[in-house]
C-alpha cells in the first residue's frame, strides 16, 4: 500500500502558509484541487491538469483560472532544489477570489512490478456527490478506505445502491473482458491518468468502451486494473472475486502510460 507523506512545503499565492493565512484552508470546504507527480520539473498531462482547475473554478466560483499563474506558482514552491515531487493545487475563494494553496510532498513510487502493486477493494455502497469534481471534503471515501484497510484491503471501491461499481476511493478503475477494457458508466471523477491511458489503448491494440459494471458482473471479467496520479496498478481481488495479474495486459496499459510525454512547468 502507498500512503501519503505530510507536506514538506505549503504555499499560499506564492507566499510562505502562516497560521492566519491557513484559517480559510482549514475552516472552509468549499475548493477543489488536483494531485500531480513531478520529475525533473516536468508533469504528464499538465494540460488536462491546468483545464480541470480552471473548469471547476468556474463551476464553483464563477470565474476563470489562469493557467499560467497555476505554473508560476508550482515553479515557485519547487524552485531549484526539488526537481521531484509529488504536487498537490488547491483553490478556494475568500473574498470570492480565487486562491491557490500549492503543497509539495516527497515523489511517490510505485513497486516495480506488477505483482507487488497488485490491490485487493472492498466495495462500499457509496458514490461521491458531485463526482466530477475533485471536490475537498472528501470524509465518506477517506473514512471508507481506512476502514477497508482496517479489514485487511488496501482501498475501498465505490459503488450505488445496486452494486453498481463507479470508482475507487483514490482512483479509477477498469475492467478486462479478454478483449475491450471496459471503464464503468457510473458516476466518477475522470482522472488525469484515466484520460491519458484510455486515449492511448486503442492504438496499443486494446479497445476501451464504457458500460454499466455491477458486483454482480465481477466473476465475467478476466482481470482489473486501477489509475490515479500514482499511475497504474492491477488489481488481484474484489472482496471475495479474484483477479489473476495478467501480465500482457499490465504490460500493454503500463507502456501506454509510459509514452505519454512529460510537459515542462
Amino acid at each position: 500500500m502507498t500512503t501519503t507523506a505530510p507536506a514538506q512545503r505549503i504555499e499560499i499565492d506564492g507566499r510562505p502558509a502562516t497560521a492566519e493565512s491557513l484559517l480559510w484552508p482549514a475552516l472552509v470546504t468549499t475548493g477543489h484541487f488536483t494531485a500531480m507527480q513531478v520529475r525533473d520539473g516536468r508533469v504528464r498531462g499538465l494540460d488536462r491538469h491546468l483545464a480541470r482547475l480552471d473548469a471547476a473554478t468556474r463551476e464553483l466560483f464563477g470565474q476563470d483560472l489562469d493557467g499560467e499563474r497555476v505554473r508560476g506558482l508550482v515553479r515557485h514552491i519547487l524552485r531549484d532544489d526539488t526537481p521531484d515531487a509529488s504536487v498537490r493545487v488547491y483553490v478556494h475563494a475568500p473574498d470570492d477570489e480565487p486562491s491557490l494553496m500549492v503543497t509539495v510532498r516527497p515523489p511517490t513510487e510505485l513497486a516495480a512490478t506488477m505483482a507487488d502493486r497488485a490491490q485487493a477493494l472492498m466495495s462500499v455502497p457509496y458514490q461521491r456527490p458531485f463526482a466530477h469534481i475533485k471536490h475537498l471534503g472528501g470524509f465518506a471515501q477517506a473514512r471508507h478506505g481506512d476502514l477497508a484497510r482496517r479489514a485487511g484491503f488496501d482501498d475501498a471501491l465505490l459503488t450505488g445502491p445496486d452494486g453498481t461499481i463507479s470508482e475507487g476511493a483514490v482512483t479509477n478503475i477498469a475492467f478486462f473482458d479478454g478483449t475491450d477494457v471496459v471503464w464503468p458508466d457510473a458516476p466518477h471523477l475522470a482522472g488525469i491518468t484515466m484520460q491519458l491511458v484510455e486515449g492511448r489503448l486503442p492504438a496499443a491494440g486494446l479497445p476501451t468502451r464504457h458500460a454499466p459494471v455491477t458486483l454482480a458482473d465481477l466473476p465475467s471479467y478476466a482481470a482489473a486494473f486501477v489509475t490515479n496520479a500514482w499511475g497504474v496498478s492491477p488489481v488481484r481481488r474484489i472482496d471475495g472475486v479474484a483477479f489473476a495479474v495478467d501480465e500482457k495486459l499490465m504490460a500493454t496499459v503500463a507502456g501506454a502510460y509510459d509514452q505519454v510525454p512529460w510537459d515542462t512547468l
